[in-house]
């Protein structure tokens, strides 16, 4: 049997490994996808960008040490595991797998069609079983690794026009939730970002014009966050967390 010291010793090798190994983000596009990307890219270990189109990942890959774009449509559980499968090839093991892909379509249950429905649950739900069993093997390989899932408020509770996004964002973080209770223990950190508040884009920011800085979610205090998480002690794990500015209502 192993002495104490030998397997602190283990340990702190295969946190070196894992500090080294991939950091594959599924959903890389402008806002948390990007901020996400730069800060996990920070430190120089590799990081794998997949996105359904890879025209703005390709670009921002460009702008990171160590980092590679693949194309992926996260509601095709083939492609995304396929996607998965070349980046392991490529850059290596997958340490941290950080689920920021999601699909919403907007309306009441008499307004959205069940295509809608399908398609929400596809991208947020399915994608996020998918990715996990691909890359599990390999996590338990490197002795631990970390899922962080971005949620929403839809996770939680259902608004009345939110009838096809918040059954997939529920059911996303009740798999997130049965998937920790499991994984914990082997030494794999799955966590939710629960994020309550309007995104900073583009697109927000024109739609909320009379709005000012402090009203919305910036990306990369989303992504401060997704590294705090991975950076927590064994002995005091969070599984939920939630992002809101300090002036929203909730």
């Amino acid at each position: 049997m192993k002495e104490c010291s030998e397997m602190a010793q283990d340990f702190k090798q295969d946190a070196g490994t894992r500090a080294q190994a991939v950091s594959a983000i599924v959903g890389t596009g402008p806002g948390n996808g990007a901020a996400l990307a730069r800060r996990f890219g920070a430190q120089g270990a590799p990081v794998a960008l997949l996105a359904r189109s890879s025209d703005f990942s390709a670009a921002l890959a460009q702008e990171l040490p160590s980092a590679r774009a693949y194309a992926a449509d996260a509601g095709q559980p083939e492609a995304l595991q396929a996607a998965l499968a070349q980046v392991a090839v490529q850059q290596g093991p997958v340490g941290t797998l950080i689920y920021n892909a999601g699909s919403g379509a907007w309306g009441s249950v008499e307004e959205v069609t069940a295509a809608d429905l399908e398609q929400c649950w596809r991208v947020n739900t399915l994608g996020l079983f998918a990715a996990t069993q691909a890359l599990l093997p390999g996590m338990k390989q490197l002795g631990g690794g970390h899922i962080i899932v971005i949620g929403a408020t839809a996770s939680r509770r259902g608004g009345a026009a939110a009838a096809a996004f918040a059954q997939a964002k529920a059911a996303q973080r009740t798999l997130a939730e049965s998937m920790a209770r499991q994984l914990w223990p082997q030494g794999i950190h799955v966590a939710l970002i629960v994020i309550d508040g309007i995104v900073d884009l583009p697109r927000s920011r024109q739609r909320f014009a009379d709005k000012g800085d402090d009203f919305f979610v910036q990306p990369a205090a989303v992504a401060e966050s997704a590294w705090w998480l991975t950076q927590q002690p064994r002995s005091a794990w969070s599984f939920e967390i939630e992002a809101r500015p300090f002036g929203e209502k909730w």
